[in-house]
């Protein structure tokens, strides 16, 4: 008898999002008879052990940690699903040595991380913070002094323009905005003219813009790439947006740069070290706004990372390429090869 596919789910969604993707699994992969699932291990660091794993053909992650040594003596697993976009926490090169394939959601996250800049953007533009102070303490005597900034005319810059990025600006076309300027080097000048975008160096972004926002993956070569020294050409009268990762900003100096009056304020819903100490500087600071890097989740969000990443899962399966690889490379390696040819031939014989 062919023997049923098995996907693992790692067991932080009981804990950290209890009840998002149980109802997707339930109707997306229990009608399947051929398909099971269950929980595995997520001890406290996140980190995977060959063990957990030994006996998928596929998981489905949130937080976990997948390293070169997940992998030690274990060569069934073909696709780690991801719900959601950031992969910081797994090593590609490492599950692509081991042929394995990463795919993400990206269809799922861009719109919802898109609407949070823009909920981050308007709230400190319009200073709702501090307006929501005065109606709590009575002091409406100071609602004058108290003014926010129109969009009109002003200047929005981007630390990337990828997915998320694009969106956040197509969501903010109506502002008439002064200028829409970006740093990527990934970017092409055609996909910046479609977004009425101006592709520029990383330090006008951050001279000339009067809302920097962070749209780029962590990497290392975009760790901390938010640093003092960047952060002291911005504007007094701008303010920084993080909604992608907490150590593409080096917290230290925004703190400090915060502290100076360098900026007028931030919105973070990311931060090097989660959960953040109650006891940071950022807590005590009324012109930023805190989240738990939880903004972007909606319903929307929930449904479609559930969907998405089931719909990864399936497509390598059955053989075939998901929507959103991340580590391309390994679909031409002879390993993934042989692995995906096992699974087609497991597929067509089990699905009939």
């Amino acid at each position: 008898m062919t023997q049923a596919f098995h996907i693992g789910v790692s067991s932080d969604f009981r804990t950290d999002v209890p009840g998002a993707l149980e109802p997707v699994l339930a109707r997306i992969l229990d009608p399947l008879p051929y398909v099971t699932w269950d929980y595995y291990d997520s001890p406290p660091d996140r980190a995977v052990s060959p063990a957990a794993i030994a006996d998928c053909d596929a998981v489905l992650v949130l937080a976990s940690h997948f390293r070169a040594e997940s992998f030690t003596g274990s060569d069934r697993l073909a696709v780690i699903a991801r719900w959601g976009v950031g992969y910081d926490r797994i090593d590609t090169d490492a599950i692509t040595a081991n042929d394995v394939l990463l795919a993400i959601t990206v269809d799922a996250v861009r719109r919802p991380v898109a609407e949070a800049i823009l909920t981050l953007l308007l709230a400190l533009a319009k200073k709702l913070p501090a307006k929501d102070r005065i109606v709590r303490t009575g002091r409406w005597d100071l609602k004058a002094q108290t003014f926010g900034l129109g969009l009109t005319g002003k200047t929005l810059g981007s630390v990337g323009v990828g997915n998320i990025g694009g969106d956040m600006f197509r969501l903010l076309a109506p502002f008439d905005l002064g200028r829409r300027i970006a740093y990527d080097p990934y970017t092409s000048s055609a996909r910046a003219a479609e977004l009425n975008v101006e592709l520029v160096d990383l330090e006008t972004v951050f001279r000339e813009s009067d809302f920097v926002t962070v749209n780029c993956p962590l990497t290392p070569e975009t760790k901390g790439i938010v640093n003092a020294e960047r952060l002291a050409l911005m504007k007094p009268t701008a303010y920084l947006i993080n909604t992608a990762r907490g150590p593409i900003v080096n917290q230290a100096d925004l703190t400090a740069a915060l502290q100076a009056g360098q900026i007028a304020g931030a919105g973070l819903d990311v931060f090097e070290e989660e959960p953040l100490d109650i006891n940071h500087p950022l807590v005590q600071m009324e012109n930023v706004i805190l989240s738990p890097h939880a903004l972007a989740w909606t319903d929307e969000l929930y449904q479609l990372n559930g969907e998405l990443a089931c719909e990864n899962v399936l497509a390598v399966l059955s053989g075939n390429a998901p929507r959103w690889p991340v580590n391309r490379d390994v679909l031409a390696r002879p390993g993934y090869q042989t692995k995906l040819a096992g699974l087609r031939e497991r597929w067509n014989r089990l699905a009939g």
